[in-house]
């Protein structure tokens, strides 16, 4: 098959012709339709998170199993499935008590591949995905079956970029009805994390970001009020959004330590700051306890959306289809493998909302 390998940090990914191995026991092989790029693939690429050389990057996909491993259960060959980077094993602590993203159970595929070069050389499936490639061998837990009517491309952007600015909002923070929340970041994460406050009743909601554009983009996605921290004191612009208080949630989308100092500080009492976006692995952080300890604010994370990959799926599936939650307006653009460094480097300048990957 052919798949985009990156050999080297910072530079082109290479596509070439790879072996891939049957599914084995528990796994699922998918014959990938569409796989959208992410910033957490431009992370690996650059190096700015721990990674093993050389690797396929892709984890965002959707396509259709075409074989599966002894003791496969849950799909059969031919169904359309969503694929995701969430590993579940249905049996530790966080499974059975309703975490299964945070799932610590050891897996075949943290220290096996099914891929090679045809030097022979193994090519690690980056995230246990690795799906910028024509199939991808996966764990049965990881894909999760969706109508046949539902298009492939779109149900690509659930499997990471939906879930995690969506499910933060929904699942992490649970956002009450008329609370006041900022959004940093409105790319294609936070426009996730805006709609999710708006679906969930929120207001207001304030986007921030340095591009006119995009928060021209964000209100058409459920932003009520816009913030362009370029032009502005963005802190002060959301304390005199929020009678002078602070946000009673803020969602920190882009991966930067400075965005979460920022975040933080336009919180209000008892507010939560939700760090959403992936710095790099090098960045660190620094705070004050009594910031916490006055006003009894919260700065946690959300990982993938703190989302129940079974569960969660279907039901925005049902959003979608039912015209509630926004996918078609995500997509800036379709590529073919061939063209998929053009389509990174487009997302990587701030260009695109999502590009997706076709085969």
């Amino acid at each position: 098959m052919k798949a985009a390998v990156c050999y080297e940090y910072g530079k082109p990914l290479v596509i070439e012709e790879v072996t891939i191995d049957p599914p084995q026991q528990g796994e699922v092989k998918v014959k990938l339709a569409a796989t959208a790029v992410c910033h957490s693939d431009i992370h690996l690429f650059k190096g700015e998170l721990p990674g093993k050389l050389p690797f396929v990057g892709g984890h965002e996909s959707a396509g259709y199993v075409e074989a599966v491993g002894k003791g496969v259960t849950t799909v059969k060959p031919g169904d359309p499935v969503v694929l995701s980077l969430l590993v579940s094993c249905g049996k530790c602590r966080y499974c059975l008590t309703g975490r299964s993203h945070m799932c610590n159970a050891a897996w075949p595929l943290d220290k096996e591949t099914r891929l090679h070069n045809k030097k022979g050389q193994d090519l690690v499936a980056a995230l246990k995905t690795g799906t910028f490639a024509e199939y991808a061998v996966v764990d049965q837990s990881q894909v999760v079956k969706v109508p046949a009517d539902m298009p492939l491309d779109r149900a690509a952007l659930l499997a990471c970029g939906v879930i995690t600015g969506f499910g933060a909002v929904v699942n992490r923070a649970k956002v009450e009805v008329m609370s006041r929340c900022v959004i940093i970041g409105v790319g294609g994460v936070g426009l996730n994390s805006v709609q999710g406050a708006a679906i969930s009743g929120a207001y207001p909601i304030i986007a921030v970001d340095i591009a006119d554009s995009k928060l021209k983009g964000a209100r058409d996605f459920g932003a009520t009020h816009t913030v362009n921290s370029s032009k502005v004191d963005a802190v002060k612009a959301v304390k005199e959004l929020t009678d002078g208080i602070g946000a009673d949630y803020v969602f920190v989308t882009v991966g930067s330590a400075a965005a979460v100092l920022q975040g933080f500080a336009m919180s209000g009492p008892r507010g939560m700051t939700v760090i959403v976006g992936l710095p790099k692995f090098t960045d660190m952080v620094n705070f004050s306890p009594f910031m916490f300890i006055k006003d009894e604010r919260v700065l946690t994370g959300s990982f993938m959306g703190t989302t129940q990959l079974q569960t969660g799926i279907p039901r925005l599936v049902a959003l979608y289809q039912a015209g509630i939650l926004k996918l078609d307006e995500l997509i800036t653009a379709r590529y073919p493998l061939e063209k998929i460094n053009e389509a990174i480097a487009l997302v990587e300048k701030g260009e695109a909302r999502r590009n997706v990957i076709v085969f």
